[in-house]
Formats: structure tokens, sequence, C-alpha cells
């Protein structure tokens, strides 16, 4: 057998294992180092859910929210399928929000791992238009409101705002084109640009290398331990750890349905998900053009940090301020968001 098989795939698996078993630098045997996998693991829960969700979903305004709402109550598990994935997608959010404090506070970002980063940026805002996208996707009052806030807040983009949030429209105003244009991007153009960004990331970090470090427990400890079957053990325990916490969310606290979209009349509240509380109450507490580009300028500064860190090191050689800006980051934004979620 293995012969025949040798002969149709003529493939050197000792020396596909030699390249694929690289050393894992000591301190990726602490989980909360190593949090790119179990982004890329609720990524993949959340595919297959979605895969089994499109066989009852219908993207048309006029059966949109019935079909979310007989995959809630009338399909078999079909109330399971949408919780887990529902808290896939917040899980993922919180892995790469966490991920991304860890390789900024660590200094991961620097020299020679820019392009890392900016990577890595650039799949987080993705992941979060994908959850934006979904949400909209259900077609209660407050997802259809959202996207008619959303579109809005778009448009007020200067120069190319306008032209983009008639794109995403599909018109002057949120209508039938607009679920669709919602439908495709969700399950087509964002994940696909996931997967891409996924891809380069982790061909930078095989090129570059993960950035080591060393902690006072680990002086008596060797300084790398292999792939196989070590860290991929590990990620395979977390993975178990991760299904049963969706598992146990999915049970104790299912996806809700509210009311149905209605065009013509605008709820009281209108609340984004959570991961989008704090840039909801910078929004209230500006113009709205301001609140915008206010937005859109801190989104930028993220992605360019590493240049921006180098002149700050240039400035101020002798004391690290982008630290100290970061934490100072991090609190304003949890801030906003306790704000407007005790509001």
């Amino acid at each position: 057998m293995k012969h025949w098989l040798s002969e149709r795939l003529p493939i050197d698996f000792d020396r596909l294992r030699s390249l694929t078993n690289e050393p894992v630098p000591g301190h990726l045997k602490r989980w909360w180092f190593a949090l790119g996998g179990t982004a890329a693991y609720l990524f993949f829960v959340q595919l297959g859910t979605g895969l089994l969700l499109l066989f009852f979903y219908v993207a048309e305004p006029g059966r949109a929210f019935d079909s979310v709402r007989e995959i809630s109550s009338a399909v078999p598990f079909g109330w399971w399928i949408r919780s887990l994935h529902k808290w896939s997608a917040s899980g993922m959010i919180v892995a790469l929000c966490l991920h991304t404090l860890r390789v900024f506070f660590t200094d991961a970002y620097r020299k020679p791992r820019e392009l890392t980063w900016v990577v890595g940026c650039l799949l987080l805002f993705a992941t979060l238009g994908a959850g934006l996208s979904g949400y909209s996707l259900v077609y209660e009052q407050l997802s259809y409101w959202g996207a008619t806030v959303t579109s809005n807040l778009v448009g007020a983009l200067p120069l190319f705002g306008g032209w983009l949030a008639r794109l995403i429209r599909g018109g002057e105003e949120v209508g039938p084109a607009t679920l669709t244009r919602f439908f495709v991007l969700h399950i087509a153009v964002l994940p696909a640009m996931i997967l891409l960004l996924v891809a380069v990331h982790i061909a930078l970090v095989r090129i570059h290398g993960i950035s080591e470090l060393r902690f006072r427990d680990q002086e008596n400890e060797p300084r790398t331990f292999p792939f196989l079957p070590d860290h991929l053990l590990t990620e395979l325990a977390i993975a178990l750890t991760i299904m049963t916490l969706l598992n146990v969310l999915a049970v104790i606290f299912p996806a809700q349905l509210g009311e149905r979209a209605n065009p013509l009349q605008t709820p009281e509240h209108i609340r984004p998900e959570w991961y989008f509380y704090f840039a909801f109450r910078w929004l209230k507490l500006t113009t709205l053009r301001i609140g915008v580009i206010g937005t859109v300028l801190a989104a930028v500064l993220m992605v360019l940090w590493p240049a921006v860190d180098g002149g700050l090191r240039r400035l101020s050689p002798r004391r690290e301020l982008s630290p100290l800006l970061g934490v100072a980051a991090v609190l304003v934004v949890v801030m906003l968001t306790i704000w407007e979620a005790v509001s």
C-alpha cells in the first residue's frame, strides 16, 4: 500500500515533516501567547456553521427574517448552530484583539515584522466587517436600522464617502439590494479576504519566525520545543476547551431574534453589536463628520504604528512611549465600551 501510494504521490514525507516541524519558542507553551491559533480555529467553526445555515437562510427582504426564525424554531438543532455561529464570531474578535495587544505590548511588530503587523490589523478589520455584515442579515429591526446607520456613517467620509455608501446600499437608500450586497460580503468577499490574509500572515511568520520571549521560570527549560506533536497537542487541547465553552454559551445564552425589520418605524434605541460599542459612544460624543474621520484616522494610525513607533523612539530614545500610549488607547476603548453598555 505504501509503495502504491508513493508511486502516485511522489512526496518526500520525511522532508515535508522537517519543513513543517519548525521549533516553536518556549513561551508559546503558555496558551495566552498563542491566541492566533485560537482565532483561526474559531474562524473555521464559523465557516462550518455558516455553511449549514446557508441551507436554510434566504437572502431576500421578504423572507430573510422568516428563514432565520425557522432556523431558530423549526429546523432541528438550528438554534444551536446559529448560536455557535454567533458566539464563535464574538470569540474570534476577542481572540484577535487579545492577540493584537500581546503583539503590541511585547514589541513584536518592530523590525523586521512590520508587514506582519499590518496584515494582522487588516485581518482584524476584515473580521469586524464580517461581524457587522452577518448581524445585518438577520433583518430584524435593530440589524436593519444598524445597516442604515452604517451606510450613513460611510457616506460621511470625505471625497469618496457618498460613492461608497451608494455601493453598499445598491442605491440612494437602504433597500432589497442592500441585503444582497451584505450577503455577498458576508459569505464570499470577507471570508475570502480573511483566508488570503491568514495565508499571508502565516507566510510572514514563517519567514521571520516568532519573536522569542523568555521568563524567569523558563531559565532552566529548553528555548524551543517541537511543533509536532507538542504544540499541535496543545492547540488541540485548546480547541476542545473552546468547543466546550461555545456549547455551554450556546445552550445557556442562545442567539435571540427581535422584531421583524420595519423601514417605516425607527426603534427608540439603536445599538450595534458589543464590539462596536466604543465607536458608537464616540460618535455620540462628537458630530457625525468628526466621529467618522476620527475613527478612520485611529484605524490608519493603528495600521501604521510600526512607523509611528520608529519616530517616537528617535524622538525619545531613552524612554519607551509606545507602551504608555498603548495603555491609554486601551483604557479609552474599554471606558467607551463600558459607558455604552451601561447607558
